[in-house]
């Protein structure tokens, strides 16, 4: 599993706001280029957002579900990237006394090629990309700095 935490200088509420809007979530997960739509009880269980990965003209649809919510503590994810397989992805924000967040992110594959890739191997790919993903995720809780709702 790896493992990528960042300290946000916003609330927690603040940083579940963005993992709450689905149309958001280009724009902070590396890799996905484009959301094609979104459920509209997302981030409830079962929720999904519909979503591609990939550069044009190879870009592949795909979907990310909500197996957990507990706002604005965390959030389990379901995400598929097909053909590499799929993971989970834990996003955990915790309050810290100076009022800001502390935003663990952990990601595991569970199925398809993926799961073959040693963790050794794994995990330091994931932690440079997770990283730039808390980072865009700061830009958005942090500012304010949200794309439109459609």
């Amino acid at each position: 599993m790896s493992r990528t935490t960042r300290h946000l200088k916003c609330r927690p509420e603040e940083v579940f706001a963005v993992l709450a809007d689905g149309w958001s979530y280009a724009s902070w997960v590396v890799g996905a280029a484009r959301v094609r739509d979104v459920d509209a009880d997302w981030p409830a269980v079962g929720s999904r957002i519909h979503h591609s990965v990939g550069l044009w003209p190879a870009l592949l649809s795909d979907t990310t579900s909500v197996e957990g919510a507990d706002a604005p503590r965390e959030l389990l994810l379901r995400v598929r990237a097909w053909p590499a397989g799929e993971g989970r992805v834990r996003l955990r924000c915790e309050a810290d006394p100076a009022g800001g967040t502390t935003v663990t992110m952990e990601e595991w594959a569970v199925s398809g090629p993926a799961t073959l890739v040693p963790t050794a191997v794994q995990d330091p790919v994931l932690h440079v990309r997770n990283t730039e993903a808390l980072r865009r995720l700061a830009y958005l809780a942090e500012g304010g700095a949200r794309p439109p709702t459609p």
